[in-house]
Protein backbone atom coordinates (compact mmCIF):
# COMPACT_ATOMS: atom_id res chain seq x y z
CA UNK A 1 0.00 0.00 0.00
CA UNK A 2 0.99 3.59 -0.53
CA UNK A 3 1.29 5.97 2.41
CA UNK A 4 -2.06 7.61 1.58
CA UNK A 5 -3.73 4.21 1.70
CA UNK A 6 -2.60 3.68 5.30
CA UNK A 7 -3.81 7.13 6.35
CA UNK A 8 -7.14 6.57 4.58
CA UNK A 9 -7.73 3.35 6.47
CA UNK A 10 -6.82 4.98 9.78
CA UNK A 11 -9.19 7.86 9.01
CA UNK A 12 -12.02 5.44 8.19
CA UNK A 13 -11.57 3.52 11.44
CA UNK A 14 -11.56 6.69 13.56
CA UNK A 15 -14.53 8.12 11.66
CA UNK A 16 -16.54 4.94 12.21
CA UNK A 17 -15.73 4.94 15.93
CA UNK A 18 -16.69 8.60 16.38
CA UNK A 19 -19.84 8.19 14.29
CA UNK A 20 -21.04 5.22 16.31
CA UNK A 21 -20.36 6.99 19.61
CA UNK A 22 -22.33 10.01 18.39
CA UNK A 23 -25.11 7.75 17.12
CA UNK A 24 -25.53 6.38 20.64
CA UNK A 25 -25.90 9.95 21.94
CA UNK A 26 -28.42 10.86 19.23
CA UNK A 27 -30.41 7.74 20.01
CA UNK A 28 -30.56 8.61 23.70
CA UNK A 29 -31.74 12.10 22.72
CA UNK A 30 -34.63 10.55 20.80
CA UNK A 31 -33.34 11.67 17.41
CA UNK A 32 -32.82 8.11 16.13
CA UNK A 33 -35.75 5.71 16.24
CA UNK A 34 -36.08 1.97 15.92
CA UNK A 35 -33.14 -0.33 16.54
CA UNK A 36 -29.50 0.75 16.60
CA UNK A 37 -26.66 -1.77 16.42
CA UNK A 38 -23.22 -0.24 16.93
CA UNK A 39 -19.93 -1.39 15.37
CA UNK A 40 -17.66 -0.09 18.13
CA UNK A 41 -14.75 -2.52 18.57
CA UNK A 42 -15.20 -4.21 15.19
CA UNK A 43 -13.83 -1.42 12.98
CA UNK A 44 -10.73 -3.36 11.84
CA UNK A 45 -12.86 -6.14 10.37
CA UNK A 46 -14.70 -4.34 7.59
CA UNK A 47 -11.96 -1.73 7.10
CA UNK A 48 -9.31 -4.40 6.60
CA UNK A 49 -11.35 -6.66 4.33
CA UNK A 50 -12.95 -3.98 2.16
CA UNK A 51 -9.52 -2.37 1.63
CA UNK A 52 -8.90 -5.30 -0.75
CA UNK A 53 -12.01 -4.58 -2.80
CA UNK A 54 -11.99 -3.82 -6.50
CA UNK A 55 -14.76 -1.62 -7.98
CA UNK A 56 -16.64 -4.62 -9.39
CA UNK A 57 -16.67 -6.49 -6.07
CA UNK A 58 -19.94 -6.63 -4.16
CA UNK A 59 -20.55 -6.17 -0.43
CA UNK A 60 -23.59 -7.30 1.52
CA UNK A 61 -24.08 -7.47 5.28
CA UNK A 62 -26.49 -7.77 8.18
CA UNK A 63 -27.93 -5.03 10.38
CA UNK A 64 -24.67 -3.82 12.01
CA UNK A 65 -23.98 -1.94 8.80
CA UNK A 66 -23.02 1.73 9.46
CA UNK A 67 -19.27 1.15 9.47
CA UNK A 68 -19.38 -1.02 6.38
CA UNK A 69 -21.29 1.74 4.60
CA UNK A 70 -18.43 4.14 5.34
CA UNK A 71 -15.86 1.62 4.08
CA UNK A 72 -17.81 1.24 0.84
CA UNK A 73 -17.56 4.95 0.14
CA UNK A 74 -20.90 6.28 1.39
CA UNK A 75 -20.31 9.76 2.87
CA UNK A 76 -20.71 10.15 6.62
CA UNK A 77 -23.37 12.81 6.12
CA UNK A 78 -25.52 10.34 4.13
CA UNK A 79 -25.09 7.67 6.81
CA UNK A 80 -25.96 9.99 9.71
CA UNK A 81 -28.91 11.45 7.78
CA UNK A 82 -30.23 7.93 7.24
CA UNK A 83 -29.89 7.19 10.95
CA UNK A 84 -32.01 10.25 11.65
CA UNK A 85 -34.57 9.20 9.03
CA UNK A 86 -33.94 12.20 6.79
CA UNK A 87 -34.67 12.54 3.08
CA UNK A 88 -30.98 13.12 2.40
CA UNK A 89 -30.03 9.75 3.88
CA UNK A 90 -28.47 7.07 1.71
CA UNK A 91 -31.80 5.18 1.65
CA UNK A 92 -33.94 8.30 1.55
CA UNK A 93 -34.65 8.14 5.26
CA UNK A 94 -36.81 5.04 4.83
CA UNK A 95 -34.25 2.39 5.75
CA UNK A 96 -32.80 3.70 8.96
CA UNK A 97 -30.02 1.98 10.85
CA UNK A 98 -30.50 -1.54 9.49
CA UNK A 99 -31.17 -0.90 5.80
CA UNK A 100 -28.39 1.21 4.31
CA UNK A 101 -27.53 0.45 0.69
CA UNK A 102 -26.12 2.04 -2.44
CA UNK A 103 -26.11 -0.25 -5.45
CA UNK A 104 -24.10 2.30 -7.45
CA UNK A 105 -21.22 1.55 -5.06
CA UNK A 106 -21.89 -2.20 -5.19
CA UNK A 107 -23.01 -2.05 -1.57
CA UNK A 108 -26.12 -4.19 -1.38
CA UNK A 109 -26.84 -3.15 2.11
CA UNK A 110 -27.76 -4.12 5.57
CA UNK A 111 -30.48 -6.72 6.21
CA UNK A 112 -32.52 -7.02 9.39
CA UNK A 113 -33.53 -10.69 9.23
CA UNK A 114 -30.73 -12.83 10.68
CA UNK A 115 -28.99 -14.81 7.96
CA UNK A 116 -31.52 -13.93 5.26
CA UNK A 117 -28.97 -12.05 3.18
CA UNK A 118 -26.66 -15.06 2.73
CA UNK A 119 -28.75 -16.58 -0.11
CA UNK A 120 -28.81 -13.10 -1.69
CA UNK A 121 -25.02 -13.08 -1.61
CA UNK A 122 -25.00 -16.44 -3.38
CA UNK A 123 -27.35 -14.97 -5.98
CA UNK A 124 -25.10 -11.97 -6.57
CA UNK A 125 -22.13 -14.26 -7.08
CA UNK A 126 -24.11 -16.56 -9.37
CA UNK A 127 -25.01 -13.58 -11.54
CA UNK A 128 -21.36 -12.60 -11.81
CA UNK A 129 -20.44 -16.18 -12.70
CA UNK A 130 -23.00 -16.23 -15.52
CA UNK A 131 -21.78 -12.89 -16.88
CA UNK A 132 -18.15 -13.92 -16.49
CA UNK A 133 -17.65 -10.83 -14.37
CA UNK A 134 -14.38 -11.21 -12.36
CA UNK A 135 -15.94 -10.03 -9.11
CA UNK A 136 -15.90 -11.33 -5.57
CA UNK A 137 -18.97 -11.03 -3.34
CA UNK A 138 -18.04 -10.26 0.27
CA UNK A 139 -20.78 -11.38 2.63
CA UNK A 140 -20.53 -10.28 6.28
CA UNK A 141 -22.60 -11.90 9.03
CA UNK A 142 -22.46 -12.55 12.75
CA UNK A 143 -21.74 -15.76 14.61
CA UNK A 144 -25.42 -16.17 15.43
CA UNK A 145 -26.32 -16.46 11.75
CA UNK A 146 -24.29 -19.66 11.43
CA UNK A 147 -27.03 -21.53 13.30
CA UNK A 148 -29.69 -20.45 10.80
CA UNK A 149 -30.92 -22.55 7.87
CA UNK A 150 -30.10 -19.78 5.39
CA UNK A 151 -26.42 -20.17 6.30
CA UNK A 152 -26.24 -23.85 5.40
CA UNK A 153 -28.30 -23.48 2.23
CA UNK A 154 -26.14 -20.62 0.99
CA UNK A 155 -22.80 -22.25 1.79
CA UNK A 156 -23.89 -25.54 0.23
CA UNK A 157 -25.01 -24.00 -3.05
CA UNK A 158 -21.99 -21.71 -3.22
CA UNK A 159 -19.76 -24.79 -3.12
CA UNK A 160 -21.92 -26.84 -5.49
CA UNK A 161 -21.82 -24.03 -8.04
CA UNK A 162 -18.25 -22.92 -7.25
CA UNK A 163 -19.39 -19.34 -6.64
CA UNK A 164 -16.93 -16.45 -6.10
CA UNK A 165 -17.95 -15.62 -2.53
CA UNK A 166 -15.92 -14.78 0.55
CA UNK A 167 -18.09 -15.73 3.51
CA UNK A 168 -17.06 -13.55 6.47
CA UNK A 169 -18.21 -14.48 9.96
CA UNK A 170 -17.69 -11.58 12.37
CA UNK A 171 -17.45 -13.64 15.54
CA UNK A 172 -17.93 -11.01 18.24
CA UNK A 173 -18.47 -13.73 20.85
CA UNK A 174 -22.21 -13.24 21.34
CA UNK A 175 -25.36 -13.78 19.31
CA UNK A 176 -27.50 -11.11 20.97
CA UNK A 177 -27.00 -12.14 24.62
CA UNK A 178 -25.92 -15.74 24.16
CA UNK A 179 -22.28 -16.75 23.95
CA UNK A 180 -21.02 -18.83 21.03
CA UNK A 181 -20.18 -21.72 23.35
CA UNK A 182 -23.77 -21.92 24.60
CA UNK A 183 -25.45 -21.52 21.21
CA UNK A 184 -23.30 -23.51 18.83
CA UNK A 185 -22.22 -27.17 19.02
CA UNK A 186 -19.14 -26.07 17.06
CA UNK A 187 -17.54 -23.15 18.87
CA UNK A 188 -14.70 -22.74 16.36
CA UNK A 189 -17.06 -21.49 13.67
CA UNK A 190 -14.69 -21.81 10.73
CA UNK A 191 -15.00 -25.59 11.13
CA UNK A 192 -18.59 -25.38 9.89
CA UNK A 193 -17.20 -24.72 6.42
CA UNK A 194 -15.42 -28.09 6.53
CA UNK A 195 -18.79 -29.80 6.15
CA UNK A 196 -18.99 -28.32 2.66
CA UNK A 197 -15.38 -29.01 1.71
CA UNK A 198 -14.72 -25.28 1.76
CA UNK A 199 -11.32 -23.74 2.40
CA UNK A 200 -11.41 -21.69 5.59
CA UNK A 201 -9.28 -19.63 7.93
CA UNK A 202 -9.42 -17.72 11.21
CA UNK A 203 -7.86 -14.31 11.90
CA UNK A 204 -7.50 -11.81 14.75
CA UNK A 205 -10.15 -9.22 13.98
CA UNK A 206 -8.59 -6.59 16.23
CA UNK A 207 -5.51 -6.37 13.98
CA UNK A 208 -6.34 -4.54 10.75
CA UNK A 209 -3.16 -5.59 8.95
CA UNK A 210 -3.70 -9.25 9.79
CA UNK A 211 -7.31 -9.04 8.57
CA UNK A 212 -6.23 -7.31 5.37
CA UNK A 213 -3.50 -9.87 4.65
CA UNK A 214 -5.52 -13.02 5.19
CA UNK A 215 -8.65 -11.75 3.43
CA UNK A 216 -6.59 -10.39 0.54
CA UNK A 217 -4.95 -13.78 -0.03
CA UNK A 218 -8.33 -15.53 0.05
CA UNK A 219 -9.89 -13.05 -2.36
CA UNK A 220 -7.00 -13.47 -4.79
CA UNK A 221 -7.58 -17.24 -4.79
CA UNK A 222 -11.32 -16.76 -5.30
CA UNK A 223 -10.64 -14.49 -8.29
CA UNK A 224 -8.38 -17.21 -9.69
CA UNK A 225 -11.28 -19.69 -9.60
CA UNK A 226 -10.92 -21.45 -6.25
CA UNK A 227 -14.62 -21.15 -5.51
CA UNK A 228 -16.03 -19.90 -2.19
CA UNK A 229 -13.94 -19.56 0.95
CA UNK A 230 -14.85 -18.94 4.59
CA UNK A 231 -13.14 -16.51 6.97
CA UNK A 232 -13.87 -16.41 10.69
CA UNK A 233 -12.81 -13.07 12.17
CA UNK A 234 -12.41 -13.06 15.96
CA UNK A 235 -13.59 -9.68 17.20
CA UNK A 236 -15.62 -8.09 19.99
CA UNK A 237 -18.31 -5.45 20.28
CA UNK A 238 -17.74 -3.03 23.15
CA UNK A 239 -21.39 -2.01 23.37
CA UNK A 240 -24.53 -4.11 23.72
CA UNK A 241 -26.18 -6.03 20.91
CA UNK A 242 -28.39 -3.00 20.39
CA UNK A 243 -29.17 0.13 22.39
CA UNK A 244 -31.82 -1.69 24.40
CA UNK A 245 -29.42 -4.39 25.59
CA UNK A 246 -29.02 -4.45 29.43
CA UNK A 247 -25.84 -6.56 29.00
CA UNK A 248 -26.49 -8.88 31.92
CA UNK A 249 -24.70 -11.74 30.16
CA UNK A 250 -21.15 -10.36 30.49
CA UNK A 251 -19.07 -8.63 33.14
CA UNK A 252 -17.43 -5.19 32.84
CA UNK A 253 -14.05 -6.84 33.39
CA UNK A 254 -14.48 -8.83 30.18
CA UNK A 255 -15.22 -5.72 28.15
CA UNK A 256 -12.26 -3.89 29.68
CA UNK A 257 -9.94 -6.75 28.77
CA UNK A 258 -10.95 -6.57 25.12
CA UNK A 259 -10.72 -2.77 25.11
CA UNK A 260 -7.06 -3.08 26.05
CA UNK A 261 -6.66 -4.74 22.64
CA UNK A 262 -8.36 -1.86 20.81
CA UNK A 263 -8.17 -2.13 16.99
CA UNK A 264 -7.56 1.58 16.43
CA UNK A 265 -4.78 1.60 19.02
CA UNK A 266 -3.17 -1.47 17.45
CA UNK A 267 -3.19 0.08 13.98
CA UNK A 268 -1.92 3.41 15.28
CA UNK A 269 0.99 1.63 17.00
CA UNK A 270 1.79 -0.23 13.77
CA UNK A 271 1.87 2.99 11.75
CA UNK A 272 4.21 4.62 14.25
CA UNK A 273 6.53 1.61 14.60
CA UNK A 274 6.81 1.27 10.82
CA UNK A 275 7.46 5.03 10.58
CA UNK A 276 4.70 5.37 8.01
CA UNK A 277 3.29 8.50 9.67
CA UNK A 278 4.16 10.59 12.70
CA UNK A 279 2.25 10.93 15.94
CA UNK A 280 1.36 14.50 15.04
CA UNK A 281 -0.03 13.47 11.66
CA UNK A 282 -2.23 10.87 13.30
CA UNK A 283 -3.53 13.51 15.70
CA UNK A 284 -4.40 15.64 12.67
CA UNK A 285 -6.28 12.72 11.15
CA UNK A 286 -8.19 12.32 14.43
CA UNK A 287 -9.15 15.99 14.28
CA UNK A 288 -10.14 15.75 10.62
CA UNK A 289 -12.43 12.81 11.37
CA UNK A 290 -14.02 14.70 14.27
CA UNK A 291 -14.68 17.72 12.03
CA UNK A 292 -16.11 15.54 9.26
CA UNK A 293 -18.48 13.90 11.71
CA UNK A 294 -19.59 17.22 13.17
CA UNK A 295 -20.39 18.49 9.68
CA UNK A 296 -22.31 15.28 8.99
CA UNK A 297 -24.42 15.66 12.13
CA UNK A 298 -25.19 19.31 11.34
CA UNK A 299 -26.13 18.34 7.77
CA UNK A 300 -28.39 15.55 8.96
CA UNK A 301 -30.18 17.59 11.60
CA UNK A 302 -30.80 20.39 9.10
CA UNK A 303 -32.14 18.01 6.44
CA UNK A 304 -35.88 17.62 5.78
CA UNK A 305 -37.95 14.58 6.64
CA UNK A 306 -39.12 12.44 3.70
CA UNK A 307 -42.31 13.74 2.06
CA UNK A 308 -45.47 11.71 2.82
CA UNK A 309 -45.73 10.53 -0.81
CA UNK A 310 -42.37 8.80 -0.44
CA UNK A 311 -44.26 6.01 1.35
CA UNK A 312 -45.64 4.89 -2.01
CA UNK A 313 -42.41 4.97 -3.98
CA UNK A 314 -40.07 2.01 -4.55
CA UNK A 315 -42.66 -0.43 -3.29
CA UNK A 316 -42.80 -2.31 -6.61
CA UNK A 317 -40.41 -2.31 -9.53
CA UNK A 318 -41.90 -0.92 -12.73
CA UNK A 319 -40.43 -1.29 -16.20
CA UNK A 320 -39.67 2.12 -17.70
Amino acid sequence: MERQDYTRLYHEMVLIRLMEERAAELYQQGKIGGFLHLYIGQEAVSTGIISNRKPEDRVITAYRDHGIAINCGIPAKSVVAELLGKATGVSGGKGGSMHMADVSLNYFGGHAVVGAHLPLAAGLALGDLYRENPAVTMCFFGDGATNIGFFHEALNLSKVWNLPVLWICENNQYGMGTSVERASAVSEIRQKAEGYGMKNAQVDGMDLMAVRKVSGEMMAEIRAGSGPQFLEVITYRYRGHSMGDPERYRKPEEIKKWQENDPIGIFRKYLLEQKIVSDGELDELDQKAAEELEEAVQFAEASPDPAPEELFKNVYYEES
